[in-house]
């Protein structure tokens, strides 16, 4: 947990200055509301509270809320219980709007049956609605942050020689036989994991034609894969458990942003994947890895195909068919395209 503390303090000046903004609006709302309780009312043509007092004690909820978002500003990640309640509540806030709007009637709210004015979804905007997106990347930096790996990455060289495959065999000495093509995926239960293997397994043909050996690494337990190996035709293809993920860092494939994981074209491809049966499973591993693949040929990586999303498909076939096997093409450590 201390190392977490010590990591948190990084975080982008904007994160401090929207917490600022924040703490300062809920301050001067909550003032407000408490020495005029009828100001939001007056502004919306509704008649003012019975018991403005009940309306004051919002006031001065909302304004302690302003405290606290001012004490995160100054260090968003260690911080973060209190902008995840912030956050919670400018959820709830809209969602209590929407209920007592269109739901008053409804069994579910019980005794409750006066609607909420629709006039009064006015201060949802600024109370809660311009707030979510900020508030949920610091939330999500804030996770991403706690649980970024403290490791340094090791040479490349070290990690080949050391690195076994699952018939025991060093990644190095596979890379000296000829050359690997190593696709490492994120882990078992992702969906674009199960839609590359299935990919790799309808390559894997070509991809043995032309003299390139196929493995697959993987940050789950020995064996873990072997269902979905056998599954999409890649029975007998070795296999590498890497959960510390060693040969990821070493190749420098980064932990995935936001956008990478979860943006629209990843929510959009993933419908397509499970719809071809690649169904969601349980998280093994760094949920934040993104996948990639390389081609080593004697301990250099001579090709590669960089991720730009989770959810891009690497061409198996085109990497393998564009390496020139000459001696050659092996002494300039690159790949030569056809």
């Amino acid at each position: 947990m201390g190392d977490q503390v010590t990591r948190s303090t990084t975080h982008p000046r904007w994160m401090t200055t929207v917490l600022r903004l924040a703490g300062i609006y809920n301050v001067l709302w909550g003032a407000l509301t408490v020495l005029y309780p009828g100001w939001l009312f007056d502004l919306t043509g509704l008649d003012s509270p019975a018991y403005p007092f009940i309306w004051q004690c919002v006031g001065m909820i909302v304004g302690v809320y302003g405290l606290g978002y001012w004490i995160a500003a100054s260090d968003p990640f260690r911080h973060w219980p209190i902008v995840l309640v912030g956050f919670l509540g400018k959820i709830f806030g809209p969602m209590g709007y929407v209920q007592g709007v269109f739901l008053a009637d409804a069994p579910v709210i019980g005794t409750i049956t006066n609607p909420v004015p629709p006039e009064f979804g006015v201060a949802l905007i600024t109370n809660d609605l311009i707030w979510w997106v900020p508030f949920a990347v610091i939330l999500w930096s804030s996770f991403r942050a706690m649980h970024e790996p403290t490791e340094e990455a090791e040479p490349l060289d070290r990690v080949l020689e050391s690195t076994t495959t699952s018939n025991g065999v060093t990644l190095l000495e596979r890379s000296r036989e000829g050359p690997v093509l190593v696709a490492l995926v994120r882990h078992a239960g992702c969906t674009f994991c199960k839609e590359a293997l299935a990919d790799l397994g309808e390559a894997r043909e070509r991809i043995e034609a032309e003299g390139v050996r196929p493995v697959v690494v993987h940050m789950g337990g020995p064996g873990e894969l072997d269902g979905l190996m056998s599954k999409h035709g890649l029975a007998g293809v070795e296999t590498i458990s890497d959960p510390a993920r060693r040969l990821y860092r070493a190749l420098k494939l980064p932990r995935g942003t936001f956008s990478q994981l979860f943006g629209l074209t990843v929510w959009w491809r993933g419908l397509a994947a499970t719809l071809k049966g690649h169904f969601v499973g349980g998280l093994k591993g760094d949920g934040f890895q993104m996948p990639g693949t390389v081609v080593i040929r004697d301990g250099t990586v001579i090709a590669r195909h960089e991720h730009n999303t989770a959810a891009d498909r690497a061409d198996f076939s085109g990497m393998s068919c564009t390496i020139d096997l000459t001696e050659a093409g092996a002494a300039r450590g690159k790949p030569t395209v056809a």
